[in-house]
């Protein structure tokens, strides 16, 4: 046995010290140092039942090394694959975060209820009863998947050894304890060794690696930062529980793009794979309505069309009211005052209500002109043609900006059976013969006229 060791950590953001003191240098906290051991016992490895000769790696030319693509597994799920770059990379790390409730457990148990390979689902949240009441509603039928209900990192070496499954998932990190780091599950010291643990595990046998991760109230994931740095892939699990609609993007990705994004709708039987969600993400009404404006946003590589609505009324009470759903309060008061200033509107004495529907968050620039038009359109009562959508920042001095990929999002809207769209004169379209009438404008006045 070894001497037992302590030091110091910040439960806030990692960072170790030699002593204890009040206040966190690196993130600034107060009180968030605690004193946690961190060797309890000579370390083996994750294999040590069994003895087995280790090749000693060398160094090799960067021209010798064989640079042909790894095949990837392939899952089931169209959105999972996009986001990961074409499948699950052999070996890989991935960390999924996401709110509590919103559907990180249903996702992984779907996947790995679905697929062909070997899966060994690690729960130490959940019983096997109660994950087994969930994998009825999913998917009733799956001989493939493995569930094991265990917490401490050498047991689910010992099973993983004798099953050898093809892919490991592990819900949660945070539940993970291993013997030699003597602290609470959840802990700094804990995580980084249980993560450590899994690397080791991955790169050896190839075998991918899936963790569930729990968030902060801050919307990080729990645990060191470093927990990001060491694993290969970081997925957020976004939206809002009140609403049908999950994002799953990528902050990180060793192995393909961070700018593609899954789409989800939580149904009963689980999560539905959403192909079009612009057809989902604009209302169906019967009538035009004033205050509604149709955008053409990219969510990562992802064109999609959006509903902006906007709500214009005369102030109750002494200040006017600015309030902003999925939309960035400062920005909007930003394009009031552009509206006030440049096109002549009086917008001080009243209360500006602006929404994007479907519950999701958008910080595209290109939004700015569909701001501006429902904004209009409701302060005006005038309701927009339901068949023109916008393309276009607005800036400061008046001037409608261009937008990036405009093609993309002129053919979108296309393919979605709109017939006009306002993007900017400056955008350079080398687009032919298409359908939808492309209407471009230079500044703010422009679509005034188009409105008022």
């Amino acid at each position: 046995m070894a001497k037992v060791k302590t030091t110091f950590f910040c439960q806030n953001c990692g960072s170790q010290f030699a002593k204890w003191q009040g206040q966190c240098t690196a993130c600034k906290d107060w009180n968030t140092i605690v004193e946690e051991v961190i060797q309890k016992a000579e370390k083996s490895d994750w294999k040590s039942s069994t003895s087995s000769v280790k090749r000693i790696s060398k160094p090799l030319k960067i021209n010798d090394i064989d640079a042909s693509d790894e095949a990837r597994l392939i899952t089931n799920d169209n959105e999972f694959n996009r986001v990961l770059g074409g499948g699950i990379v052999p070996g890989s790390l991935i960390l999924l975060g996401g709110e509590p409730g919103i559907g990180k457990s249903t996702l992984l148990l779907q996947i790995a209820l679905k697929l062909e390979y070997k899966i060994l689902y690690v729960s130490g949240e959940e019983s096997q009863k109660q994950i087994k009441m969930r994998a009825k509603r999913i998917n009733p039928n799956s001989s493939n998947c493995y569930i094991l209900t265990e917490t401490k990192t050498q047991n689910i070496f010992k099973q993983i050894e004798a099953l050898e499954p093809d892919i490991v998932v592990v819900d949660s990190i945070q539940t993970l304890h291993s013997d030699y780091i003597e602290s609470s599950s959840g802990s700094i010291s804990q995580i980084k060794e249980c993560t450590t643990e899994l690397i080791k595990f991955a790169k050896e046998t190839e075998t991918p690696v899936i963790l569930i991760g729990h968030i902060t109230k801050d919307g990080n994931i729990a645990g060191p930062k470093i927990l990001e740095h060491m694993v290969d892939t970081v997925l957020q699990f976004e939206g809002d529980r009140n609403h049908v609609f999950r994002i799953l993007r990528a902050n990180k990705n060793r192995f393909g793009s961070t700018n593609e994004l899954g789409i989800y709708e939580m149904q009963g039987s689980g999560l539905r794979e959403v192909t079009n969600p612009s057809e989902i993400l604009i209302s169906k009404k019967d009538e035009e309505l004033s205050g509604n404006a149709i955008a053409a946003t990219l969510e990562g590589m992802r064109p999609l069309m959006i509903e902006v609505q906007a709500l214009v009324s005369t102030a109750v009470y002494g200040t006017p009211q600015r309030s902003a759903t999925g939309f960035n309060a400062k920005r909007l008061n930003m394009l009031l005052a552009v509206l006030e200033k440049r096109a002549g509107f009086r917008l001080g004495a009243k209360d500006v209500f602006l929404n994007i529907t479907g519950g999701i968050t958008v910080d595209d620039p290109a939004i700015d002109l569909a701001v501006v038009a429902a904004i209009l359109s409701s302060n005006e009562d005038a309701a927009l043609q339901k068949d023109y959508c916008f393309a276009a920042e607005v800036g400061l001095s008046g001037e409608i900006r261009p937008v990036q990929r405009v093609e993309q999002r002129i053919l979108e809207a296309e393919k979605l059976g709109f017939s006009t769209i306002f993007v900017s004169k400056y955008n350079k379209i080398s687009l032919k013969n298409t359908m939808i009438k492309i209407q471009l404008i230079s500044k703010i006045e422009d679509l005034v006229n188009f409105i008022v």
